[in-house]
């Protein structure tokens, strides 16, 4: 009789440890690979920025960059051309950039739909 209860007592431990190794992958998955992937983009898109883009900082402000430094830029806000000198953790956003990428994904899309009109038209022929 104890032995059974030894191995049932097993096997539930097991399960447990199953159900922890289980919690861990979704954990992963569901929570620490998106964030290090939003980083890792966040990353890119500072090391990325350049003279002329206009950006948004963390405090909202939105100007264009003036000059790029190592870990800095400048950026220019509105019409009176005031210059602020900024660390580029504090960028938040390159309107530049995104602009960019939505228009290449536009024609990405674009190119897609004529390779699919163009396939369906050959068909019917």
């Amino acid at each position: 009789m104890n032995f059974l209860t030894s191995t049932a007592a097993a096997g539930g431990m097991g399960s447990t440890v199953l159900m922890m190794v289980i919690m861990i992958a979704i954990f992963y998955f569901m929570l620490i690979r998106p964030e290090n992937k939003r980083k890792k983009e966040a990353e890119e898109m500072r090391s990325a920025v350049k003279k002329g883009d206009k950006v948004v900082t963390i405090g909202g402000i939105c100007g264009t960059v003036v000059d790029v430094k190592e870990n800095k830029f400048v950026l220019e806000t509105g019409a009176d051309q005031v210059r602020i000198e900024f660390e580029k953790w504090a960028l938040s956003s390159n309107e530049t950039a995104s602009e960019a990428k939505k228009a290449e994904a536009k024609k990405a899309q674009e190119a897609k739909a004529k390779a699919k009109a163009a396939k369906k038209a050959e068909k019917n022929q």
